[in-house]
């Protein structure tokens, strides 16, 4: 038994394939929705200065918040915001959401010494 297949339909069913594997590529950060990364900061880092600049990233997000108040992005998603921290420990908590409703949240403490 023997399938006959034309070329015209095997060339049809590689560039769906293609198509398919191209448009999965694209949408990956769709799929895997929003992300954020703090990067001026570590966590547990010990800081002599009140007043800090707390800033990263965040891809893919629509609403985005530091300490449940609202910040925002530069074109290319970096978010930079100015704090003053209290004596001792503080905990910053940037919270994001996608158009989804798909939320994120990554905390960093400071300690004030």
């Amino acid at each position: 038994m023997k399938i006959d297949i034309k070329p015209k339909y095997g060339f049809l069913a590689i560039l769906f394939l293609l198509l398919l594997i191209y448009s999965l590529y694209q949408a990956r950060f769709l799929i895997l929705g929003p992300r954020v990364s703090i990067e001026s900061h570590k966590d547990g880092e010990v800081v002599t200065d009140p007043r800090i600049a707390l800033g990263g990233r965040a891809q893919n997000v629509s609403w985005i918040s530091l300490n449940d108040r609202q910040i925002f992005t530069d074109e290319k998603g970096y978010w930079s915001e100015k704090l003053i921290v209290s004596s001792g420990t503080s905990i910053m908590t940037l919270k994001a959401r996608d158009r989804f409703g798909r939320e994120t949240t990554k905390s960093v403490m400071v300690v004030l010494k």
